[in-house]
């Protein structure tokens, strides 16, 4: 059975639960207990006979056994008692409940589940089949659990811009799924780019990624996703920590930063105030290593980001708009990125490729540099994938074929030797450079750039299909909403 059959047929069952109120999340959530508890039934017999410290009485011949109230009791008992486990187990059970009700889909479930040998699957098909059912889960919006799923096609496009290098370390601090360290596996294993020695495998394995997840649900996936494609140990260390990661500064540096933070609101708290009423006050982080104190969230990120790094450390993350133009702390951090670091490369994100509606974004590339009173950044490229681009998530969704002319410009093998495609023979070219003395005298330092002809506004033979284009209206609909939301705290 192939990997879409797989997904297909784990997937489809999700549709009976949902009749019990079972959503998406919870069903995948269970999945993920299921399918571990098989791997590890299955890495226990011969030829692996492997210890992987479930305790006796709570593996998976105790579930496939029990039939009923029996087995709907035993359930509860087996999650709470490997949450009390050390390790990757206890990582995967901590706060695990039973959300199937009805013990006769219970066994249903569990049988489809025992139907398959998923240690004999490859890593990677293993972890494809999982992919698959986030991106299912990703899908149901009304969850929002879309906002913890990147889309693949670009993340593997940052992934290929900034090229990891074996031996080195790997970060993400709001790493959802897994998504950038599933890339960057995929990157460095690949033998096309490199050769690795018995050593830079183990590296690889053990020590290359470190990442922070604070949702609970999305940290499990995220242990069970890297675990089913191979990285890490089931005993091994969590890849993962539950603490706030804007809270103070980290403890270690890394080589490369990959992420995708939170976009949303600004940070906030709740507290009840002397009359007992609920007030909500802004959350800021006082950190004498950031640039700015501020509320914004996604600000916040870009400055602990930075700080995460090596002084040779290089960043690739997703960033909104408004870290592109918003004034006060936001632009003395574009100052700051353009002054401390080699901010060298924005590419403009077109509506459509997220599953939260509205989200206009863009991908900023910049290398740390040491302490120096010389600017960092000469230039500053920009690919512009948003202007006369149309994307939806069903019927014209964002492959890694559509950014490969954005890779190419990018040139990874020698960044140095870049040449633009826009100029006064070519006014339609997406690639073109700004100088650090050019940004710097724009309004408030922006770096919200665009200079191409929106061809919808003169060309109407040029328009998209009209799907197409409702969804885009309704993409432009979500970002309004989104702005006035923000208006409206700052009143």
């Amino acid at each position: 059975m192939n990997t879409a059959s797989i997904v297909s047929k784990v997937w489809s069952f999700c549709t009976t639960l949902r009749d019990d109120g079972v959503g998406y999340g919870d069903y995948l959530e269970q999945l993920t207990y299921l399918i571990f508890l098989k791997m590890a039934d299955e890495y226990g017999k011969p030829p692996y006979n492997r210890d992987v410290g479930i305790p006796a009485g709570f593996d998976w011949t105790s579930l496939t056994t029990r039939k009923g109230a029996e087995l709907e009791s035993h359930y509860i008992a087996l999650l709470r008692k490997l949450g009390e486990q050390k390790g990757m187990l206890g990582q995967i059970f901590t706060k695990a409940q039973n959300k199937i009700t009805d013990p006769a889909k219970l066994f249903r479930l569990i049988d489809m589940v025992d139907g398959e040998k998923w240690v004999m699957l490859g890593a990677d098909v293993k972890g494809d089949i999982y992919e698959g059912l986030l991106e299912r889960n990703a899908e149901d919006t009304k969850s929002g659990a879309g906002q913890y799923f990147t889309p693949r096609a670009l993340i593997r496009t940052m992934v290929e811009c900034v090229r990891p290098e074996p031996g080195k370390t790997i970060a993400d601090p709001a790493c959802g799924t897994g998504g950038f360290f599933l890339a960057a596996h995929d990157f460095l294993t690949n033998p096309e780019n490199y050769s690795l020695d018995k050593d830079q495998k183990e590296f690889l394995k053990h020590s290359t990624f470190h990442g922070n997840e604070i949702v609970a649900g999305t940290r499990r996936l995220c242990l069970m996703n890297m675990y089913l494609h191979g990285i890490g140990e089931m005993t091994g260390d969590t890849l993962v920590s539950p603490a706030d990661a804007l809270v103070a500064p980290p403890s270690d540096t890394f080589d490369y930063v990959l992420a995708n933070p939170p976009f949303g609101k600004k940070s906030s708290m709740s507290f009840t105030n002397a009359e007992g009423e609920q007030e909500t006050d802004d959350l800021t982080y006082n950190r004498q290593d950031f640039w700015a104190t501020t509320s914004n969230k996604q600000l916040n990120f870009v400055q602990h980001i930075r700080a995460m790094l090596k002084t040779t450390g290089r960043a690739a993350v997703v960033v909104p708009d408004n870290v592109l133009f918003e004034g006060g702390a936001g632009e003395t951090i574009r100052r700051k990125l353009l002054q401390n670091t080699d901010l060298h490369t924005i590419l403009r994100l077109p509506t459509g490729i997220f599953y939260a509606q509205g989200v206009k974004a863009n991908v900023i590339f910049f290398d740390n540099r040491a302490a120096s009173p010389d600017p960092q950044t000469s230039k500053v490229w920009f690919y512009d994938y948003r202007t006369n681009v149309h994307h939806t998530l069903k019927q014209k969704p964002l492959t890694h074929a559509h950014l490969s002319d954005f890779v190419k410009c990018y040139n990874a093998d020698n960044r140095h030797q870049r040449v633009p495609t826009w100029g006064d023979d070519n006014p339609d070219g997406r690639w073109r450079a700004y100088t650090r003395e050019e940004l710097l005298q724009r309004d408030k330092a922006s770096l919200d750039l665009f200079w191409l002809r929106d061809a919808s506004m003169t060309d109407l033979d040029n328009l998209p299909e009209p799907d197409v284009l409702a969804a885009e209206i309704m993409d432009q609909l979500g970002a309004a909403m989104a702005s006035f939301e923000a208006v409206t705290e700052k009143i």
